[in-house]
């Protein structure tokens, strides 16, 4: 049986329970994840007699990991071989070989930038900030997720290893506030903004002491000449929405109150010893020493214990749902509390669980999730009521992000024997397509859960005419490879598969080669017009 929990932590919790080290494990224990996935989404679908979408097809599968996974649509040879093996276990084969592959990293890295860059949701094209080299460095070497959240909390400025990672909070150090909602929302899936003038309306979770308390741990660090320092004293007062200015405790989203030293106005002596160690680094150009008690230091600490790291572990599974199923198990991804239940609480825990003791690897969730049926699902709905996005009976249509969107479109517009020969070059020439495609990417806005193509979107591909230049001109494009193949319909096949990674249906290949049949007297304007249309066709936009 699971220990009892205090009454507190219960409606923090909500509907997943809390769990520590000397409880029993979650049935089933020891699973792996793809199997536990299967099994509590299975059962909520079969407890409401919710029939699933069949699972998608080969081509649909392939597109949709290699995006996933490393971040562009596959190639035509990748497509090939796949559409074309017999292999029972290729699926699994697959996901290994885009995992092993160095732009899995790079992809990874992306992903995990934009979320950490929060604060600009619609940035564009900001990927090779130093905050990504950092990622890609430390994922490269496949770093966990908490040593990861210790780097960015508790940056250690003058090793060479660590640079970029101290960029999460120089950005943000200046506004503490703003500090304490970002760390709150990105690594523990809490908004606690609504707390700063007054409990919470609508949460009862959430008190102006939880925002407060928060907010104590950034309090006593600043700005040091461009270094991140942090004072030895300081406390955080504010004024309640009823009553006196009161002093806030440090305090963790469950309650934990932290007795940290220095939280009193300092002496005269004190005053002046802390600040000469601040000046002496600021004249010298360097990181200063640091505290003799640091509260982020102890943030991390208690985050990351048992009892107390549950937050922690159920944001970053949940956001890796999202971005692989469309949707997460807890939406929004910043409500996780007591008034807003998960889908599915016990695969939650399951999960959160599960990470914690694999030692928050991340690659080991993202491989089960993708290994999951419930991954594989198609997105087409035949039925008469399509289920609701709860039971995850179907694939959410996801819209690409910036990158994937630039790097495809530059993909699928050449001619790919470029992209012949060993693995070793192939995966170079690709993050070369990659760098190029960053200047392509900035055109793009990261996407939110209700995407819609926006009007600047629309005007660039009906107007921007040194873009359709740049994809549909010249000997390495995709419309002079297609003008090598004299068979019109088989023209038309070589297109669909070079753009949207798929063979052509036959009505499909009709009316291609019907057009261009019609247009012979200009037959390299009109394979570029063909091969136009599928990159901004609606089927390509997306992730399916």
């Amino acid at each position: 049986m699971h220990r009892s929990i205090p009454v507190f932590s219960a409606l923090v919790l909500g509907s997943v329970l809390a769990w520590a080290d000397e409880a029993a494990p979650l049935p089933p224990p020891n699973r792996p994840i793809e199997q536990a996935i299967d099994h509590h989404v299975d059962a909520l679908l079969k407890a409401d007699k919710v029939t699933p979408a069949p699972p998608a097809d080969d081509a649909t599968i392939i597109r949709r990991l290699t995006l996933d996974l490393v971040g562009r649509i596959p190639t035509t040879a990748e497509t090939t071989a796949y559409l074309a093996s017999t292999d029972p276990q290729k699926k699994a084969k697959l996901v290994e070989r885009l995992m092993a592959a160095p732009g899995f990293v790079r992809h990874q890295a992306t992903e995990l930038n934009t979320v950490l860059q929060s604060d600009e949701p619609r940035r564009r094209g900001a990927q090779r900030t130093a905050l990504r080299e950092y990622l890609v460095r430390s994922l490269s070497d496949n770093r966990s997720w908490d040593k990861i959240f210790r780097d960015l909390l508790l940056p250690d400025e003058t090793d060479d290893k660590m640079k970029g990672a101290n960029e999460f909070l120089k950005t943000r150090v200046k506004d503490v506030n703003r500090l304490t909602i970002d760390v709150s929302t990105i690594f523990f899936g809490v908004n606690v903004s609504c707390a700063q003038c007054h409990d919470h309306p609508h949460v009862h979770d959430w008190k102006q002491d939880h925002f407060y308390g928060l907010k104590s741990f950034f309090a006593r660090t600043i700005d040091n000449g461009g270094f991140l320092a942090e004072r030895d004293f300081g406390v955080v007062k504010y004024i309640p929405n009823k009553g006196k200015e009161k002093e806030a405790p440090v305090m963790f989203l469950t309650g934990k109150t932290i007795a940290a030293p220095g939280l009193k106005e300092p002496t005269k002596d004190e005053k002046k010893a802390e600040q000469e160690r601040l000046s002496t680094a600021k004249k010298a150009k360097k990181a200063p020493a640091p505290p003799r008690y640091s509260l982020r230091a102890k943030l991390v600490e208690t985050a990351l214990e048992p009892g107390q790291r549950e937050f922690f572990a159920r944001a970053i599974v949940n956001r890796l749902w999202h971005r692989h199923f469309g949707r997460g198990l807890v939406m929004p991804l910043d409500q996780m509390h007591s008034e807003n239940a998960p889908s599915h609480p016990e695969l939650l825990q399951w999960l959160a669980r599960d990470l914690v003791e694999h030692g928050y690897d991340l690659r080991r969730v993202i491989r089960g999730i993708v290994l999951s049926n419930a991954y594989a699902r198609g997105s087409r709905w035949e039925g008469d009521r399509q289920p609701a996005d709860k039971y995850f009976a179907m694939a959410q249509v996801r819209p690409l992000t910036p990158m994937q969107m630039a790097v495809s479109m530059k993909l699928a517009s050449m001619d790919q024997k470029a992209l012949s020969g060993a693995a070793a070059e192939v995966e170079k020439r690709l993050e070369a397509l990659e760098k190029s495609a960053e200047g392509l990417a900035r055109h793009f806005p990261q996407p939110g859960d209700n995407f819609q193509v926006s009007v600047s979107e629309a005007m660039l591909f009906a107007n921007n005419e040194a873009l359709q230049k740049e994809l549909l001109e010249g000997n390495e494009r995709l419309p002079k490879r297609l003008l090598q193949e004299p068979d019109l319909m088989k023209r038309a096949d070589l297109a669909n598969r070079g753009v949207l990674c798929r063979p052509a249906r036959a009505e499909e290949k009709q009316a291609i080669a019907a057009y261009l049949q019609e247009r012979q007297d200009r037959p390299e304007a009109a394979c570029q017009h063909v091969v136009w249309a599928l990159l901004t066709s609606a089927e390509f936009r997306f992730n399916h």
